[in-house]
């Protein structure tokens, strides 16, 4: 991607994140996003059809939930790793996940979790049940938004400790 594209892409999905955490998604418009990136209508539209094509567009950017499964080692192994990159990404993931962030990407953020978690225990188990996707998903989703809302405090560790200590029990004993 050209430089001159990649700033402005880039201008554009910072000011959405800014936006986000100062009023809420659903309070961001357009014309907000434009005035705060400093950049023409035309030139937003020519990169993005509309604010949630930005919104997905910095969800896309979080390497994490694109890891590819693991057929050895400890089961989800990808926590530790994906809580160390959102601390690392700790407010892109706060604008994106947190409370003040859109219903929309956290559903695609769940899907995308999901298929990573049913590609890892399908090539494990050679099945992976609904139920217990949803459940691993939601672990580990709750435990990330509180952490980036800041409503607990803990390390990337110890977030891992607790998710692998509460979801693997279950899992194994299926």
């Amino acid at each position: 991607m050209d430089r001159r594209v990649r700033r402005t892409r880039q201008a554009i999905q910072g000011a959405l994140v800014e936006l986000t955490l100062e009023k809420g998604y659903d309070a961001v418009t357009v014309t907000d996003i434009i005035d705060r990136a400093d950049v023409g209508r035309s030139t937003f539209y020519a990169h993005f059809t509309d604010k949630q094509d930005v919104l997905f567009s910095n969800l896309e950017a979080l390497t994490f939930l694109h890891a590819e499964p693991a057929a050895d080692g400890p089961l989800f192994a990808f926590s530790l790793p994906m809580f160390e990159h959102v601390h690392g990404q700790r407010r892109l993931v706060k604008a994106l996940l947190g409370r003040r962030g859109g219903g929309v990407v956290v559903a695609r953020g769940e899907r995308m979790l999901g298929r990573m978690i049913r590609a890892e225990l399908r090539a494990r188990k050679g099945e992976a049940s609904e139920l217990v996707v949803s459940c691993v998903v939601g672990a580990f989703m709750t435990l990330l938004r509180r952490w980036v809302d800041e409503e607990i405090v803990a390390t990337p560790a110890e977030l891992d400790a607790a998710f692998r200590a509460t979801v693997l029990p279950g899992v194994e004993a299926l």
